[in-house]
């Protein structure tokens, strides 16, 4: 006889295409609330899940008082905005990446989960420039009776064929610190941009996916989304586009298919030699399914793409966080 688990309860701010919250989900965490302050990101989360209870707004003008399902849940997650190290605590003129994460915090006294994850750039952990906003996240949450916990994860030792390092901040009450173990590689090898996807390279029988793919024999650089303010959809800046350019591949724009069979792929000709990646195929080097589907027009979806956390890194997070909940 086989006894149901109990769901674990969650609230996931800045939600975005729902790539942490996806992964969260597969590792036993039903969410009673996400938010983002997008449009299309919403429709991103309730075209992929019809039944998620998804608000349209902006964390900072959030209050729990309003929703109190949120009260006392296991776990309050964010995959926040990057913010910067110029972001201090004592600058006047805060940056709204620094507003969101104080939102967060402040959020933590209304809530009360009983863990808090936070996923951001490696620098929030590692870098001495982001020291102030690390003592201030401590002095809040240490007042309020949490323990806390910064690491560093890699997506690719958890499958995801991307070099995407990412800090992390993790904080329990009532002792379950003591029970936390930060998630451990998932795999013996890093996965290559050409094993997982060269077979999509020639669904239009494209006759040099194979010998494409054999050279893309390195997980991609990191995937950006960029500003949602300026630009159009391309992989990144300038160093991450000559790491594409490297394996063959135009990172300066997003292709609407794959190469079909008279595309002639030459990369010494620079860019008209090399293909683009579409958003799916950027989807599937963050990990995300087959059948996760973005809304909005291209580089809407680029967008949600570059800015998510890869679920794979997410589940492996909500089992460590869980495995903790539950000793």
């Amino acid at each position: 006889m086989t006894t149901k688990t109990t769901p674990l309860r969650s609230v996931g701010v800045c939600a975005g295409a729902g790539g942490l919250a996806l992964g969260l989900e597969q590792a036993g965490f039903d969410p009673v609330l996400l938010l983002d302050n997008r449009t299309v990101t919403c429709d991103t989360l309730l075209a992929n899940r019809p039944a998620w209870n998804v608000l349209d707004l902006d964390l900072v003008e959030f209050d729990p008082v309003d929703h109190q399902q949120t009260y006392d849940v296991d776990l309050l997650a964010a995959g926040l905005p990057r913010v910067k190290a110029t972001a201090s605590v004592r600058r006047a003129d805060r940056d709204d990446e620094w507003e969101v994460l104080k939102a967060t915090i402040m959020l933590m006294h209304g809530v009360r989960p009983r863990a808090l994850l936070i996923e951001n750039v490696p620098d929030l952990v590692t870098k001495p420039a982001y020291g102030p906003i690390r003592e201030y996240i401590a002095e809040e949450l240490v007042h309020l009776g949490y323990d806390i916990h910064w690491f560093v994860l890699n997506a690719a030792d958890f499958g995801v064929a991307q070099d995407r390092k990412q800090g992390v901040v993790v904080a329990f009450r009532d002792g379950r610190l003591d029970f936390f173990t930060p998630p451990t590689a998932s795999v013996t090898r890093h996965r290559t941009v050409g094993e997982v996807l060269g077979p999509s390279m020639a669904d239009r029988g494209w006759p040099q996916a194979a010998e494409w793919a054999a050279q893309a024999d390195r997980p991609a650089p990191t995937l950006v989304g960029g500003s949602w303010n300026r630009g159009g959809a391309d992989l990144g800046p300038t160093g991450t586009k000559r790491a594409w350019a490297r394996m063959g591949v135009d990172g300066g724009t997003v292709a609407d298919d794959v190469p079909g069979p008279d595309f002639a792929w030459d990369p010494s000709r620079g860019r008209p030699g090399m293909m683009a990646l579409t958003v799916r195929q950027a989807a599937t080097l963050q990990g995300f399914p087959p059948d996760w589907v973005f809304a909005g027009r291209k580089t809407a979806q680029y967008r949600q793409v570059g800015h998510a956390t890869p679920p794979p890194v997410g589940r492996a997070l909500g089992e460590a966080i869980k495995a903790a909940l539950k000793s």
